[in-house]
C-alpha cells in the first residue's frame, strides 16, 4: 500500500477517535475550569491532547512496536497525567511516574547499558525536567501544537539527512499535532478543546524520543537546542520565581508568554506563533552551521536569555499591578 494512503487513512482515523473522545469528555466532564494561571475565561474541554498518545499507538499497529518499552512508559506517562487532569494529584506522585515512565524509554534508547551509570542518571533527570518544561508552557491556545511542529519540523529534515529515526514516526506525530491544532487552535481564544497535561506532557515524552536519539547517534548534545526557546522561558522564570521566594510548584502567570497573553493583550494566536517562529529561527541556524555548534549554542542562549530579560523588566510592573 502506498505510503500516502497509509498516513490518509491514519489521519481519518486519529479524527474519528479524537471526536469519540470529546462525546465522552463531554459525558464524564472532563474540562478545564479558569484558575489563578488560566489565560481563558471559560470552561473548556480538556485531554484533547490525549490524540498524541493514541497517535504513536497508530504508528505502532501500522509500522510495527519497534520501541516496546518507550511505548510502556507513554502510556504510562499520559495515563497518570489524565488522571490527574480528571483528579488532582500530588507533585510528588507525578514525579515519580514520570521518572519511571522515562527509565522505560531509556531503554529503548540502550541508555541502561552505558558503563558509567552516573550519566544515565542525569539523563534520567534532565528528560523528567523537560517533560514538566513543557507542560509548564502549556498556558495558551495553540502554544503546544504550533511549538511542537517547530520541533518536528527540524527533526524531519535532519532525518532525512542522518536516518536516526523512522521518518513514518515523525510523520505520523506531525498528523496527530495538526489535527489537535485543528481544534485547538482557534481565532479569539475560542479552542474547543485544551490538551491537558496528557497533551503536553506526552507530546514532550515522544519528542525525546527522537531528540535523544539523534544525540546519541551523532554524539552532538548541542541538539538539545532544538527545545531550546522553551527551556530558557521556564529556567528564567522558575530562577525569577525563586528570587521571588515563591513556591515554584504553585500555579502562575509569570511566564513571558502569559505576560504577552495576560497583560499586555496580545491574541493567543500571535503568541503561539511567535514562539513557533522563534524556535525555527534557532533551529535552522543549528542546521545551517555545519561546525562550530557549542559557539551557536551559547550564541543562542545569550540572546535567548537577554531577550527574555529585557522582555520581563520592561513589563513586569504590569503583572506586578
Amino acid at each position: 500500500m502506498h505510503p500516502c494512503i497509509i498516513y490518509s487513512i491514519i489521519a481519518v482515523l486519529l479524527v474519528v477517535i479524537e471526536l469519540l473522545y470529546f462525546r465522552l469528555a463531554k459525558r464524564l466532564g472532563i474540562i478545564d475550569k479558569p484558575n489563578k494561571r488560566s489565560s481563558h475565561n471559560s470552561v473548556v474541554l480538556l485531554g484533547g491532547g490525549i490524540i498524541f498518545l493514541i497517535g504513536v499507538w497508530v504508528w505502532s499497529a501500522f509500522f510495527g512496536f519497534l520501541y516496546p518499552w518507550f511505548l510502556i512508559g507513554l502510556t504510562l506517562v499520559c495515563g497518570i497525567s489524565l488522571w490527574d487532569d480528571i483528579h488532582s494529584l500530588p507533585s510528588y506522585v507525578r514525579l515519580i511516574i514520570h521518572g519511571i515512565a522515562v527509565a522505560f524509554m531509556m531503554a529503548d534508547l540502550h541508555l541502561w547499558g552505558l558503563d558509567r551509570w552516573w550519566i544515565a542518571l542525569l539523563v534520567l533527570i534532565l528528560f523528567v525536567g523537560i517533560i514538566n518544561a513543557y507542560n509548564f508552557m502549556d498556558g495558551i491556545n495553540g502554544i503546544t501544537a504550533s511549538y511542537s511542529m517547530s520541533v518536528l519540523i527540524p527533526l524531519i529534515i535532519i532525518n532525512q539527512s542522518l536516518g536516526f529515526i523512522e521518518m513514518s514516526y515523525l510523520i505520523v506525530i506531525s498528523i496527530a499535532c495538526l489535527i489537535f491544532a485543528f481544534f485547538n487552535f482557534r481565532p479569539k481564544g475560542k479552542a474547543i478543546c485544551f490538551a491537558g497535561d496528557v497533551g503536553s506532557i506526552g507530546m514532550a515524552f515522544i519528542l525525546l524520543l527522537p531528540i535523544g536519539k539523534l544525540i546519541l547517534q551523532t554524539g552532538d548534545m548541542t541538539y538539545i537546542l532544538l527545545l531550546a526557546v522553551y527551556g530558557v522561558d521556564t529556567l528564567l522564570t522558575i530562577f525569577h520565581r525563586i528570587l521571588l521566594r515563591e513556591n515554584i510548584c504553585q500555579a502562575h502567570r509569570k511566564h513571558a508568554y502569559q505576560l504577552m497573553a495576560n497583560e499586555l493583550n496580545i491574541p493567543h494566536g500571535i503568541v503561539s506563533i511567535a514562539y513557533m517562529t522563534m524556535q525555527l529561527i534557532v533551529s535552522f541556524g543549528l542546521i545551517l552551521i555545519s561546525r562550530d555548534h557549542w559557539v551557536y549554542a551559547l550564541s543562542t542562549i545569550i540572546v535567548l536569555c537577554a531577550a527574555y530579560l529585557l522582555f520581563i523588566k520592561r513589563y513586569y510592573y504590569l503583572h506586578q499591578s
